[in-house]
């Protein structure tokens, strides 16, 4: 279980990483992804690209 937990902290720190990049394409502007403001800090909740995300993952591992 811990190994997993590292791997979801590793996979969120990338991908808030590469989200500026990501944008450019596309990604966390779809209309499943929520932003908002709540005590003055913006939250950003990317659930349609985190969709996306894993059917392209999933899609590439079953090709390999």
């Amino acid at each position: 279980m811990l190994r997993w937990l590292i791997v979801v902290l590793l996979v969120l720190i990338v991908f808030s990483g590469l989200q500026p990049w990501l944008q450019k394409l596309g990604f966390g502007r779809l209309p499943g992804d929520f932003r908002f403001r709540l005590f003055g800090r913006e939250f950003f909740l990317p659930i349609a690209s985190t969709l996306l995300l894993s059917m392209v993952a999933a899609g590439i591992a079953r090709w390999v």
